[in-house]
């Protein structure tokens, strides 16, 4: 579920995330992040707002991303090569990881130098709940953002569990909202990794970002 205003290519997308991908690296720290090379998209989100749930959807495997119910469980950036043409990238949550403040320091510091300082990065993904829709922390993460302008989308999860009336309210809301931020794709794709809902359109987002493959 979307309101893209460019025409989004389905087969494109569905195309390139039934390719091979791999796990290629996991950094806690800047000096192990892999070298610079592929397009690559990141996966930010508060603790437990379903990053990695909606990776192994649009992969279509279950074990691809580490799922937890504990939030904080995902320590480091976790890059995966699909298809020798996009690497996707799993970043730990914010908000409410249960982990050492110590580490929780340390993964922010991470964070924060990869999203400034990543050539390759084309956009973030910026992952928000559907039942609570923008909180504190996500609007903290957009600001940063648009300060650093690193281009970022906001996808709703997990919008199977919530009624269809409330649901729209919510997508009119941030949409209204993300409109005020400078660094936002206009766009808001709507995802439920359970249901499979707007997992072609999101694909086909981000294929359009990847690198050239051969029958392109």
């Amino acid at each position: 579920m979307s309101a893209p205003d460019e025409e989004l290519d389905i087969e494109a997308g569905r195309r390139l995330f039934t390719q091979e991908c791999r796990f290629v690296a996991g950094a806690e720290r800047s000096e192990a992040l892999p070298p610079i090379g592929l397009p690559e998209i990141a996966f930010a989100g508060r603790s437990n707002v379903g990053k990695s749930s909606l990776v192994n959807a649009l992969t279509g495997r279950t074990t691809l991303a580490r799922v937890s119910h504990t939030p904080g469980r995902t320590q480091q950036l976790n890059f995966f090569d699909l298809g020798g043409r996009l690497v996707l990238v799993d970043m730990p949550g914010f908000g409410f990881a249960r982990a050492a403040k110590r580490k929780i320091k340390d993964w922010s510091g991470l964070i924060e130098r990869y999203l400034r300082g990543r050539p390759t990065l084309r956009r973030v993904c910026l992952l928000i709940d559907a039942r609570h829709g923008a909180m504190a922390v996500d609007r903290g993460f957009m600001e940063r953002m648009d300060a650093a302008a690193v281009s970022y989308q906001a996808v709703l999860t997990k919008s199977d569990k919530v009624k269809p009336a409330e649901l729209q309210e919510r997508i009119a809301a941030l949409a209204a909202e993300l409109a005020q931020h400078v660094a936002a794709h206009p766009d808001l794709i709507v995802t439920s990794a359970h249901a499979g809902t707007g997992i072609p359109e999101l694909r086909a987002a981000l294929a359009a970002l990847a690198a050239p493959g051969q029958f392109d």
